[in-house]
């Protein structure tokens, strides 16, 4: 169990990725890559109309996403892990 992961991408704009309380990938099958918390912060190169998305379900309680011009955030709580293969 990681108390903290951060990492940074920059692809056409930067994003900043967070995950508190990841569990791994050793815990029972209910527990197994899951994240308290996950978090992005973005700033793009290219801007956009804003927009907001609020969903439950399909992999986590509540996933918060908002987008304005170029920046936007996204915060997840009790979701799979993002793949961080994908984001190195």
């Amino acid at each position: 169990m990681s108390f903290l992961r951060i990492k940074h991408r920059y692809d056409m704009g930067h994003d900043w990725y967070f995950q508190f309380l990841n569990t791994g990938r050793h815990w029972p099958r209910l527990f197994k890559d899951k994240s308290f918390i996950q978090a992005s912060v973005s700033w793009n190169e290219y801007p956009s109309w804003p927009y907001l998305q609020i969903r439950s379900g399909g992999g986590s309680v509540l996933s918060i996403m908002f987008w304005a011009y170029k920046f936007g955030f996204d915060v997840g709580f009790i979701e799979h892990t993002w793949n961080w293969s994908v984001i190195d």
